[in-house]
């Protein structure tokens, strides 16, 4: 055989080969692209089910705001927003050191306290506590008596990772700050808010809050922290003093 017919032939198979790789490159690109796709496909799909199994309407309990997101205290021209889980062990620590002061501010009518009782911690307990305490709230919202709930259930705050109190002790907790009408009662257990904390949360995640507690004043987030919660009142043109309660006669 001569060398020139050797290296037609040599030619030959570099150019086979090269068809071959290419051939593999495009079949690999293919292939990648129908996966993606299916993908894309099975996320749109997964997607819509989700949505479509997502409540379509809540409840609102009284003295909520316009959005239906939080229970509003006083009337004050500084907004103080607070974003929390009834299950969070660091909400409790804000609400033990500074729920306090907020709460006088309110009701002196310094601020506006806007309380979202959100749901992101149902992950971490065996009975949904998160949003049954949550839905609670917007019963007590409904007799009245918010802040005395939120303190007590506080107070009472389960541990992550077990069962948070029943719907009855829920109730009794309720009956301890007042809420001995029949009505609360009915609330919690007919879960008449049941679909509030989802609507609260999906809030709460659109206006950029991705853990509790967190807290904006006038719009703007700061630390959760009772100092730095008044600082910024003060700095928005507000009165983080507490006045003092007249004594009785």
């Amino acid at each position: 055989m001569s060398k020139r017919v050797q290296e037609k032939r040599e030619a030959a198979r570099i150019v086979r080969e090269q068809l071959a790789r290419e051939q593999r490159r495009k079949r690999t690109l293919w292939i990648t692209i129908g996966v993606v796709a299916v993908l894309v496909i099975g996320g749109m799909i997964g997607y819509a089910i989700y949505a479509s199994q997502k409540p379509t309407s809540f409840n609102t309990p009284a003295h909520a705001n316009a959005e239906g997101t939080a229970i509003v205290t006083g009337s004050g021209k500084v907004s103080v927003d607070v974003y929390q889980d009834y299950l969070c062990p660091y909400c409790k620590q804000l609400h033990d050191s500074a729920g306090p002061t907020l709460a006088a501010l309110a009701e002196q009518n310094k601020i506006t306290l806007n309380i979202h009782p959100i749901a992101i911690l149902d992950q971490s307990s065996t009975n949904q506590y998160s949003t049954r305490s949550a839905a609670a709230s917007g019963c007590a919202a409904d007799g009245g008596k918010f802040l005395a709930f939120n303190d007590a259930l506080y107070a009472d705050q389960p541990a992550e990772g077990g069962a948070g109190p029943t719907n009855e002790e829920l109730i009794t907790t309720g009956q301890g700050v007042g809420l001995t009408d029949t009505s609360f009662a009915n609330c919690v257990t007919s879960g008449t808010y049941m679909t509030w904390p989802e609507h609260t949360t999906d809030a709460a995640s659109e206006k950029g809050v991705s853990g509790t507690p967190t807290v904006f004043v006038n719009g703007k987030k700061v630390t959760a922290s009772l100092d730095s919660i008044t600082a910024a009142i003060t700095a928005a043109g507000g009165d983080a003093s507490v006045a003092p309660t007249p004594s009785a006669s």
